[in-house]
């Protein structure tokens, strides 16, 4: 499950932890945790070529303090400074380090290997300004990988909309907190793959994030597993009635999403029974009514009916018997008669 939380709350969390901590801290240990994800992009750091995008603010700070700690392990780093100010302290700590400041922003992106859009923080409103346009296209033009500090230059944080134009990076290493502008379209197709660094930001953030996000362990976790004793009806059975005469693949395909989704059995109602048998021979076809068709748990309706006459009519004769089936034969609104602890 990945837990995002909106620019105010991680602010207020920030603010919590650097008053327990020495001035600078919490970038440095961002700082350390961007150039940790980026060696391993770049496979080996010695000679590569980095380029900072770097605008005013300390999403800016960021990327010069990781780009020094990857200057002092052998790559040659070039800042491309954006803003009306760079972050004194770690453009300081840049120059230290043997990096430098770009006098020809294309020229050092045309051989870049890696470049860290450090333009704007989670703070940005709005696509990125006008100066700043031809640089970030440069940069995705350009044969590097290019790596979001924070979030994408561009995108809202908050809302993951995108009002102009925005940075469009292969990866974003995002600090303390995922941002709900991260998971939601449109923002999250410019983010790429996620790298969550630990801040330290945890003891000072709500219990309840303002979004989560399933992945694909919590998806399977919140799956049944089949035990010893279960079999088609105590898993469920899903009723399909979908496909046509001209669209028979929509049934198919409605019958196969029931399958691989762990139905117990399938039962199919409609015309395409033949395109159905062929590619799932344990289907359960029927000619129909669906009232008639045994026992469902769950109706599929509709996928690919289109306009074949009859349909509607068919559907709305036998809409009574719509529900489960019991064991005495009768139709039950929802399930057995006879209780949920027995299969009918």
């Amino acid at each position: 499950m990945r837990s995002a939380y909106r620019v105010e709350t991680v602010r207020a969390a920030e603010a919590a932890l650097m008053a327990r901590l020495p001035e600078g801290a919490l970038m440095q240990r961002a700082a350390a945790g961007l150039a940790a994800a980026c060696a391993p992009l770049l496979g080996q750091v010695y000679g590569a070529r980095v380029v900072l995008l770097v605008g005013s603010g300390d999403n800016g700070g960021d990327a010069l303090y990781a780009g020094a700690r990857l200057a002092r392990r052998g790559a040659g780093v070039s800042a491309v400074l954006l803003g009306t100010r760079a972050h004194e302290a770690g453009l300081a700590a840049l120059l230290r380090a043997g990096g430098r400041v770009a006098d020809d922003p294309f020229a050092v992106l045309a051989r870049a290997d890696l470049v860290l859009d450090g333009i704007t923080g989670i703070g940005g409103r709005g696509g990125l300004r006008p100066d700043a346009v031809p640089v970030a296209r440069a940069a995705r033009g350009s044969d590097a990988v290019v790596v979001a500090v924070d979030l994408p230059s561009g995108v809202d944080a908050d809302t993951g909309t995108v009002d102009g134009e925005a940075v469009r990076a292969d990866a974003t290493v995002t600090f303390g907190a995922y941002k709900p502008g991260l998971l939601v379209d449109p923002a999250r197709e410019y983010a790429g793959p996620l790298r969550l660094v630990d801040i330290g930001l945890g003891p000072y953030l709500p219990e309840v994030p303002d979004l989560e996000a399933l992945q694909h362990a919590d998806v399977a976790r919140l799956l049944p597993v089949p035990g010893a004793e279960s079999d088609k009806y105590r898993r469920g059975v899903v009723g399909v009635v979908a496909g046509s005469a001209r669209y028979p693949g929509a049934a198919v395909l409605a019958v196969t999403g029931a399958l691989r989704g762990g139905a117990g059995a399938v039962r199919y109602v409609g015309p395409a029974g033949d395109a159905v048998l062929a590619r799932h021979p344990e289907t359960l076809v029927h000619a129909g009514p669906p009232g008639k068709a045994g026992r469902v748990q769950a109706w599929v309706i509709g996928p690919g009916l289109g306009d074949t006459p009859g349909v509607a009519e068919v559907l709305a004769s036998d809409a009574p018997s719509w529900s489960t089936r019991t064991a005495c034969g009768s139709w039950t609104p929802g399930r057995c008669a006879h209780g949920p602890r027995r299969p009918c």
